[in-house]
């Protein structure tokens, strides 16, 4: 057998990196799916929770930079948590010309039995890796995140197909 060339090899390597991350992103949509409908929600308000868990509150325009989601779709889903009981609209104490979306009550304890399992998993895995290269892990997942929801925000800014604003123009019936 010839040895691979390295142009070769960098090729599968990357190739094994693309496969992987679609792996993890398919595994983690499910996962999240799961955990939000045992408790009674979408898997987008599920991670919604999550983004008010890990940022705060904050106006709807900074929840939409945060998601990746158009305006409108942040008004409904934020609709939904609120008629949920998950999330309220209270002024800024600042500027009150603000308004903050913000959760209500612990939305934390509720979750936390479905996560122990997976977290003691992730725990074990990232024992096998030295500093440095947990490192290299967590900065390629955060880039590769990044990345992601500008892709997402682009989407929905992208609005439909066919159309260069996504407005509906008289040949889209």
């Amino acid at each position: 057998m010839e040895k691979q060339s390295a142009s070769t090899q960098r090729q599968e390597l990357l190739e094994a990196v693309y496969a992987s991350g679609r792996e993890l992103s398919t595994a983690a949509v499910m996962f999240h799916t799961k955990l939000s409908e045992l408790r009674g929600l979408s898997a987008t308000e599920g991670k919604a929770i999550d983004i008010l868990l890990r940022f705060g509150p904050m106006t709807a325009g900074e929840f939409g930079e945060h998601s990746g989601l158009a305006p409108a779709s942040v008004t409904g889903l934020m609709q939904r948590l609120e008629h949920k009981g998950i999330a309220r609209r209270v002024r800024h104490e600042g500027d009150r010309r603000k308004v903050l979306i913000e959760l209500v009550g612990d939305q934390v304890s509720p979750a936390m039995p479905h996560f122990a399992d997976f977290m003691g998993g992730l725990a074990s895995l990232l024992e096998r890796y030295s500093d440095e290269e947990l490192r290299v892990i967590a900065d390629y997942s955060s880039q590769a995140a990044r990345i992601q929801q500008d892709a997402a925000g682009r989407l929905g800014a992208a609005g439909r197909p066919g159309t260069a604003s996504g407005r509906k123009t008289n040949d889209d019936g």
